[in-house]
């Protein structure tokens, strides 16, 4: 085994988005809304950015839920949502398949909400073998309390905790990379905050004497 095998490594794995829907939405209180958009399509940008394979899964669409929210469909051209009955990803056939499908063992997860159909698919996935990081950022809960406890319970499960821009620098870890260095720089100028204010200065103002 590599000893860099405890690293997120691309080839290795596959986004998992759960019921990013503006009906779902407007129950978070976990985080505020508009943090949650950026964090979820700064995710999404990623695993396009690095080839991973992304799963998209929608519930209710038509009776309340709606579809997935158009500011981060835009980020998924190629990627059909498998809307679902259950609130457990792991309890819908198509969705499970469509998972299994990917050969990728490990899972990076991120939804709404975390206490329900985010850890009901995680806890799911943990007891099936995968190996899973959550991206607490881009999940969502009805209050931070319940976030909190589900964040835990999937914790305690084995589930690994994470961030997008975490994620990001893993996956990049070396700016000389550059196949990925303009989309990965890219990611963090629009969304990575102080961060990706100071990417963009050093881009445009340092240079080497």
């Amino acid at each position: 085994m590599s000893a860099l095998n405890h690293l997120l490594q691309p080839e290795q794995c596959a986004v998992l988005l759960i019921d990013h829907q503006a009906g779902l939405a407007f129950g978070v209180e976990s985080i505020d809304r508009q943090t949650l958009l950026n964090n979820t399509i700064a995710l999404s940008r990623t695993a396009g950015t690095f080839n991973i394979p992304i799963i998209a899964s929608t519930s209710a669409t038509k009776v309340y839920s709606g579809p997935i929210m158009p500011a981060i469909a835009q980020y998924l051209p190629d990627v059909h949502p498998i809307d679902r009955r259950s609130m457990n990803v792991w309890e819908d056939d198509a969705a499970r398949t469509a998972i299994e499908r990917t050969g990728r063992r490990r899972l990076i997860v991120s939804g709404l909400l975390t206490e329900a159909c985010v850890s009901f698919a995680v806890l799911s996935a943990l007891a099936d073998g995968y190996e899973v990081f959550v991206v607490g950022d881009a999940c969502g809960g009805l209050s931070e309390r319940s976030h909190d406890l589900a964040m835990r319970r999937m914790e305690a499960a084995g589930a690994q905790m994470t961030s997008w821009i975490q994620v990001l620098l893993e996956m990049q870890r070396d700016w000389t990379r550059r196949d990925t260095y303009e989309g990965a720089r890219a990611i963090v100028e629009a969304h990575g905050g102080g961060y990706g204010i100071g990417l963009a200065y050093a881009r445009d103002m340092i240079h080497p004497i």
